[in-house]
């Protein structure tokens, strides 16, 4: 056994009968393999504590398992249930993350251990394909005693103080109870082995060599000594460890026959297969057959592993990208891209259903008028995938002629020939449909299926986060709009430009914003400010904030006075964020301008046939930190078609970069910025801010330009 020691003293005696519970639960509902996982972390975490019949390099991905996790006995502890899932395409319709994880055939069984209301952790049994779609009378008999004893156990040694708790890592006990030795019949089976040209390899569970011929140990690079207790993709580099490990590792789960193939270091071709059970498995290495004498490959044992494994690690990575994936067209794009070259699909339709109706949310492959004729239809009963696109069940298609005995309608050929409708779930819910569509011919394997399954249910929890951030996101520009203004107010003498470009990083709203006051017919203010963050509340206290601007400035407040009253406003609600505005009153009769800043960015003035000037206004301290802050005024002329620019630190600042060099920067490029209208001038200043195309924060940018000729007349 491994493991450290764990347990108080007097408590050995319960983790003792809690190994026998296990092995008495394997054996009496016939399972090849068994596990007890425990809850740890406040019940948030459930920690693999023993196994039998599962290799250590397997257990140990699964001996940590969070109760929210999309897994069998995560969710049969979580939602206090037996979870039955006979094959391994029921595995990828209902946790597609595990079955692409295990890739292998076998029927699992998850049950809670639970006594009274207090939950204690979980009984996990597997058994080898095929088993019957039910758990038989006897089985579930064997996992209702198992799991209602071991919480009595549990029970007991924490009622006693010696609580039985997880080790650092699984125990892993050995399959079988040790038989005893048999001097005479081991050597005579020994001898019997040694005598037969093939090569024979006997494995344990962890793939460890523990009997190999002298003839097949030379063949793997050593003497019997050598290789006695290793394993056969360290001591022989001609085999390819990933597709070998894959092959055994299949045995061992599945308790299915699996072969492969390799090239000695000699140059010789040998077919490999491996014979599991409970206890072990044995390798026979032969050279191939014959070409003339090759039988037909058995899709139960010949597994094409090379190209299984290309496909699987590609899909790996699909898995890694989609988790990176943020709106829906994201997760569309990497289907596209990266689904389709892999399972070498020619068209995929991503479907969902909205009031009886279909509607494709997205496509690649099938040209405008296929997506026409497809989308908004009415769903009626048969259509080709109803059972995925209504009933969550996958439905393949080899050939056009399995689908027209379904659906004869010519009206429906989309011009393919094979097709796989996968059923979308997450959460519980089907929220869709994945359409692959293959034009040619495509019978789909077991393997394949389950794959495809799990492939589609991944895409579904990536569709459905992107779900909620492009609601969140609409919701979030919705709201932006609402706290912006709709519409500037026309001021004769002065033409203005704004705009607001939200972060790309995150959801679409801040804290930035921007005002144009009308105060009477000859003198305005104008506004730009940002409250700290990027989020709702954020958004909600900068339209407190510049409602509290707009009302002190209607009442004749000086720059100074709106800020100072704007910042006790701030101090009154208590927030933990903090606002910089810049506030100037522009007087178009004066022809001059006053301004206040809170810490906020200087403004730019443009004057005809001058380099831009910044404009060095006392920066004050933000919003809603001192109740008793000042705010300074300074008053600068605006000479006929002067150009003054508001702005957020968004369009100029930059990670690494000194912000009033970044600053300067904005100046130069306004000086050198053509005469133009004031909305392709806004346009100008913005294509030069950095990370134009990926935004860290929030840009809000105010123009205004003196026009007093137009004013005068």
């Amino acid at each position: 056994m491994r493991g450290a020691a764990r347990f108080a003293a007097g408590s050995g005696q319960y983790a003792s009968g809690l190994d026998e519970l296990l092995y008495q639960a394997v054996r009496d509902a016939g399972a090849h393999i068994g596990a007890v996982y425990l809850l740890a972390d406040a019940g948030r975490v459930l920690l693999m504590d023993t196994a039998i019949g599962l290799p250590g390099q397997i257990a140990k991905p699964w001996a940590r398992v969070r109760l929210k996790s999309p897994v069998p006995v995560a969710a049969a502890v979580r939602e206090r249930r037996l979870v039955w899932v006979p094959d391994h395409e029921e595995l990828a319709r209902h946790f597609p993350g595990a079955a692409l994880a295990l890739p292998y055939h076998f029927a699992v069984a998850a049950a809670p251990i639970h006594t009274g209301t207090l939950d204690r952790g979980g009984l996990v049994l597997l058994w080898p394909e095929p088993h019957p779609p039910q758990l038989s009378s006897q089985e579930l008999k064997a996992i209702d005693a198992a799991r209602y004893q071991m919480g009595a156990l549990m029970r007991r040694a924490a009622e006693r103080g010696s609580p039985v708790q997880p080790g650092r890592e699984p125990r892993i006990l050995p399959p079988t109870r040790a038989q005893a030795a048999e001097p005479e019949r081991a050597v005579a089976a020994m001898d019997c082995l040694n005598r037969l040209p093939e090569g024979f390899v006997a494995l344990d569970l962890e793939g460890r060599i523990t009997y190999v011929s002298p003839t097949t140990a030379e063949l793997l690079g050593g003497s019997v000594d050598e290789v006695l207790g290793r394993v056969p993709w360290e001591v022989a580099t001609w085999l390819e460890e990933s597709v070998f490990e894959d092959c055994f590792r299949s045995a061992v789960l599945s308790q299915r026959v699996t072969a492969c193939a390799a090239q000695c270091s000699g140059g010789r071709d040998l077919s490999m297969k491996l014979y599991p059970d409970p206890s072990g498995v044995t390798l026979r290495i032969t050279p191939p057959p014959a070409p003339e004498r090759q039988q037909p490959s058995d899709s139960s044992s010949s597994l094409g592993r090379p190209a299984r494994a290309e496909a699987f690690y590609n899909l790996l990575h699909l898995m890694a990208t989609l988790t990176r994936a943020v709106t829906m067209q994201d997760v569309i794009d990497l289907v596209a891209d990266q689904v389709m070259p892999v399972c070498n699909v020619q068209a995929m339709a991503i479907v969902t259903t909205e009031g009886g109706r279909t509607r494709i949310v997205g496509s690649r492959g099938y040209g405008p008028q296929i997506i026409d004729r497809f989308d908004d239809l009415p769903v009626i009963l048969p259509v080709p995938g109803e059972r995925a696109l209504l009933g969550g069940e996958p439905t393949f298609f080899a050939t056009r002629e399995e689908l027209l005995r379904i659906q004869p309608d010519p009206a429906q050929d989309d011009g393919m020939s094979a097709w796989a409708f996968l059923p979308m779930i997450a959460s519980g819910q089907l929220i869709g449909t994945c359409v692959l569509a293959y034009d040619h011919p495509h019978p789909f394997s077991a393997d394949e299926r389950a794959t495809l399954t799990s492939l589609a249910g991944l895409v579904a929890q990536a569709l459905d986060r992107a779900y909620v951030y492009d609601a969140k996101d609409r919701l979030a520009q919705s709201l932006q709009t609402g706290l912006l203004p709709h519409s500037l107010p026309r001021i004769p003498g002065l033409d203005v430009a704004a705009r607001y470009l939200p972060a790309t990083r995150g959801v679409g709203i801040g804290g930035d914003f921007y005002d144009l006051i009308r105060l009477d017919d000859t003198t305005a203010a104008a506004v730009i400010g940002d409250v700290q963050g990027h989020n709702m509340t954020a958004a909600a206290l900068m339209g407190q904030v510049r409602t509290a601007v707009h009302a002190h400035a209607a009442a004749g407040a000086s720059p100074g006075e709106v800020l100072s009253h704007t910042n006790r406003l701030l101090i009154d609600l208590d927030s933990d964020l903090f606002t910089s505005c810049l506030y100037i009153h522009i007087d178009l009769g004066q022809r001059a301008l006053c301004a206040a800043s809170a810490g906020h960015p200087p403004p730019l003035l443009r004057l005809p046939g001058t380099p831009t000037r910044v404009i060095d206004v006392p920066p004050g301290i933000l919003l809603g930190i001192d109740p008793d802050a000042t705010y300074p005024v300074v008053e600068y002329p605006l000479p006929e078609d002067t150009v003054l620019a508001l702005y957020t630190d968004g369009l100029v600042e930059t990670p690494g970069t000194d912000l009033y060099h970044s600053i300067a920067n904005l100046a130069t490029h306004l000086t050198r910025a053509p005469e133009q209208p004031l909305q392709d001038l806004a346009d100008t200043l913005l294509n030069h801010a950095p990370h134009t195309m990926q935004r860290a924060d929030d840009i809000a940018l105010l123009l205004l330009r003196s026009q007093y000729e137009e004013n005068s007349s």
